[in-house]
């Protein structure tokens, strides 16, 4: 066992995990943060999308002990106190999810993108969010929903 300290949505955690635990496995299984979906275990589909000291990462190709003195952000993360994002409100009023699986990791990616590029065009919002599958929408409504939250400063 390998003793972690992770900052996680503003919260410190201490705890002794196996070094080939997986991120995505110790958010879901040990802190009870389930809004991170397992997706494909491969690092394909993007649905598992944490941020990681400040950079979007696939949680199921990171390991907790990568993680160790680090601080991630879930989505659950994102609104502490029930007050949705700008780019959480734009996905919900630009009806940019269906089945709604891939969106925790869609939010995660565009934050990121929206983080280095405030007001990408729609070909970069697609670019930026192309390590992430959706199987319902066929994207449209995704790409609208960045880039009407991209309309708006980018504080998060």
């Amino acid at each position: 066992m390998t003793h972690i300290t992770v900052k996680v949505d503003g919260t410190t955690y201490e705890d002794e995990v196996e070094p080939r635990l997986l991120l995505v496995h110790y958010l879901r299984d040990r802190l009870g943060l389930t809004g991170t979906p397992v997706g494909c275990d491969t690092s394909n589909c993007g649905a598992c999308t944490v941020d990681l000291d400040g950079t979007s990462v696939k949680s199921c190709s990171v390991l907790a002990v990568q993680a160790d003195g680090g601080e991630v952000t879930t989505v659950q993360g994102l609104a502490p106190d029930g007050e949705l994002t700008r780019l959480q409100r734009a996905f919900h009023e630009g009806h940019a999810l269906q089945c709604g699986y891939c969106t925790p990791g869609m939010i995660m990616a565009a934050r990121d993108l929206l983080r280095e590029n405030p007001h990408p065009t729609a070909e970069e919002v697609r670019l930026g969010l192309e390590g992430n599958l959706c199987r319902c929408t066929g994207y449209q409504n995704i790409v609208r929903a960045v880039l009407a939250a991209s309309e708006q400063e980018v504080t998060a």
